[in-house]
């Protein structure tokens, strides 16, 4: 198992600006006001699954077709602007879809901030996704299996990933991450787990479960919180550190 010591240094090691360049959190990175900021990290996220370079890229396209104006995009979105913008899964109809909920979203109710919070302080069977997708889904018909796959629903049990990954960025501070909201601590975040953090953890010996679920998720976190209690996430940077040394 690896020691404290040891992972501790990876963290210092990694989790410095010259992180941002290769990674999703680098599309927020371009904003200051917060409501761009946080727009951008959760258009990044819904995107940030396959080959980095491919969907960097697609991003980029996006961003293009935002004018890199994320707030005033979401609250005047109509479809049409998407043209035929689409990423593997996600259909020009999925993007649209969640795009028009956002925009219901900020000119009614607050935004993401609001409804994360609120997510917070009612979560349903001890997680805080859930009524942050029922948001969502509640509000639209026929959605296609590319909307699931950018939301995907939390009571399936899943990793929730990017999710986990969005709320690093938005309530951890640090070089890497903005640490714009505070209705909960950075100790109570959760890992984001994908297949590398979790293959990786399992070399460290810091996970045993064997799926890659949200279960997996918990039992990695509260792991990760003996190492550091107030800020357990922070390990994962140490987890892309380690990947990197072992190539």
């Amino acid at each position: 198992m690896i020691t404290k010591t040891e992972i501790d240094n990876l963290v210092k090691k990694y989790e410095t600006e010259d992180f941002i360049k290769d990674d999703p959190v680098r599309f927020p990175n371009r904003f200051k006001n917060k409501k761009d900021i946080e727009i951008a990290g959760f258009i990044a996220s819904l995107v940030a699954y396959g080959r980095r370079d491919v969907f960097v890229k697609k991003l980029d396209e996006l961003f293009n077709l935002a004018q890199n104006e994320p707030l005033n995009f979401i609250l005047n979105f109509e479809p049409e602007i998407l043209g035929n913008f689409n990423y593997r899964f996600g259909k020009p109809d999925d993007f649209a879809k969640i795009f028009s909920v956002m925009r219901t979203l900020y000119r009614n109710d607050g935004g993401l901030e609001e409804l994360f919070k609120f997510g917070y302080e009612n979560p349903q069977d001890n997680n805080m996704f859930i009524p942050v997708t029922d948001y969502f889904y509640s509000r639209v018909k026929d959605a296609g299996q590319g909307f699931y796959f950018m939301l995907p629903n939390p009571r399936n049990g899943g990793a929730m990933k990017r999710m986990c990954m969005f709320l690093r960025w938005m309530v951890r501070k640090g070089p890497v991450d903005f640490g714009l909201w505070d209705f909960m601590k950075p100790s109570e975040l959760l890992i984001p787990l994908d297949v590398h953090v979790a293959r990786i953890s399992r070399e460290m010996g810091l996970l045993t479960r064997t799926s890659n679920d949200f279960k997996a998720v918990l039992e990695l976190t509260e792991n990760l919180r003996k190492l550091d209690p107030d800020d357990p996430v922070k390990y994962d940077f140490a987890m892309f550190g380690y990947g990197v040394n072992k190539k």
